[in-house]
């Protein structure tokens, strides 16, 4: 059985809220071309599904037993907003961009639990459970995935992989579907070979403007 929550209402608000205190806070784009960075909300979309990276507060009736992560054909449902954040140590400044290499946590922006994997087993492949886990974006070390792009930092026009740091995996996508109460909803799982179902391009969302110009060499810092 499916755990369903009861969040949406007080999520939606609070999505409302931090988007407003985004852009009046200055240092926000929501287009345009250029890097993403530390900060940021946005959608992901794996361009091989074309389904963009989507939680609720609905847990998964199998595995670990944690709110569950999919992918919605749906471009705007709100639940798929997700903040680009640091490590604990606080490695990811507000408006830096984000580097090629660089581990970050992908913060659920309506449920404040961070992307997560661990070894159980995926509901409909079998492949590695995702998941959503901890409270108010702290969970712990398994939260952490590796953006693998070409270059310096990652763009947003470019597709990326997301690798976990603790068990190696990539972000995918397959395009096994479940049935109710999430029909129609793809399954999101980690795979261990990096392929086209784990390509990911950053969409809609609020970008924080970089601090500094990442094509700047040291000596002009």
């Amino acid at each position: 059985m499916w755990s369903v929550g009861c969040r949406r209402a007080a999520g939606a608000s609070l999505l409302g809220l931090l988007l407003a205190l985004l852009v009046l806070g200055g240092g926000a784009a929501k287009t345009g071309a250029g890097f993403v960075t530390c900060g940021s909300v946005l959608k992901l979309f794996n361009t091989q599904h074309r389904v963009r990276l989507h939680s609720h507060d609905i847990k998964y009736g199998s595995g670990s037993g944690q709110q569950s992560v999919t992918g919605v054909e749906a471009s705007d449902d709100a639940n798929s907003y997700w903040r680009i954040r640091g490590d604990s140590e606080g490695g990811c400044p507000r408006g830096s961009p984000v580097r090629c290499g660089q581990a970050v946590r992908l913060t659920h922006v309506l449920t404040g639990k961070n992307l997560h994997t661990h070894h159980f087993p995926s509901p409909l492949s079998n492949n590695q459970e995702v998941s959503a886990f901890g409270e108010d974006g702290e969970g712990d070390d398994l939260d952490l995935w590796t953006v693998r792009c070409s270059g310096q930092h990652w763009e947003r026009e470019t597709a990326v992989r997301f690798q976990h740091t603790g068990t190696s995996v990539f972000l995918s996508v397959t395009g096994e579907q479940y049935g109710s109460p999430i029909r129609g909803q793809h399954e999101v799982h980690g795979m261990p070979s990096a392929n086209t179902h784990n390509m990911w391009k950053a969409m809609e969302g609020i970008f924080i403007k970089p601090s500094v110009d990442p094509s700047a060499s040291h000596d002009e810092l």
